[in-house]
């Protein structure tokens, strides 16, 4: 048996990483039991685990999505203006007819072209990047919404100083090569693409583009 906590303590006070499991000799965990982090494990508690025959199947859980929902994201600054998004395919991102979403198209007048105002954000991970993609002079901010489904442009009465709930209002911006990404936080494996002929949506890859250029 596996005992996170102390085996000097009779009662130890569990922490958020603490739980009970039973494991086989060749390291295959049989029993796992997550106990409330505002009680105390007793010996009755593992008496009930080392008693109970029946085989537990654990699904895994991420911490990171718990502390990532309760996270606050604060602003810091603008760091681009009116800048363009051109996709790997020298596509750049366009207001699509019905004016509610975006899209890429080749261009010959890049006055046509939707420009960005990037916003960033506090993060818990100074290796990231949080922005807000906004629609230059206006308070048209890119939404992102499920895979494969069209972003959309949320009217906000001014640029967010605190996000907490509405993290679909942000993007982790990376660079990768001469390339940068955008990828959901509200989504973590899905990245602001295009497609030719389709909205601007969020995709994991081929066959969207999630290469864009600045």
């Amino acid at each position: 048996m596996s005992l996170n906590t102390p085996e000097t303590s009779k009662t130890s006070k569990l922490t958020f990483k603490e739980n009970v499991m039973m494991v086989a000799a060749n390291g295959k965990i049989l029993k796992n039991r997550w106990l409330s982090l505002n009680r105390f494990l007793t010996d009755d508690d593992l008496e009930d685990i080392a008693d109970d025959t029946e085989e537990e199947i654990i699904k895994p859980r991420s911490a990171h999505y718990s502390f990532q929902s309760n996270m606050k994201y604060n602003f810091i600054k603008l760091i681009q203006q009116q800048y363009i998004l051109n996709d790997a395919l020298h596509q750049s991102i366009v207001l699509h007819p019905s004016g509610q979403h975006l899209m890429a198209a080749a261009l010959n007048n890049l006055d046509e072209a939707v420009e960005f105002d990037i916003a960033a954000y506090t993060s818990g991970d100074d290796t990231q990047l949080p922005v807000t993609l906004r629609i230059s002079k206006t308070q048209l901010f890119v939404c992102a919404q499920n895979e494969d489904e069209p972003v959309l442009l949320k009217e906000m009465p001014e640029t967010p100083q605190t996000i907490k709930d509405e993290t679909n209002l942000l993007f982790l911006w990376s660079n990768h090569g001469s390339m940068q990404h955008f990828k959901s936080v509200a989504h973590p494996k899905l990245y602001f693409a295009t497609k030719q002929e389709k909205p601007v949506h969020l995709a994991r890859g081929l066959p969207s583009i999630i290469d864009f250029q600045l």
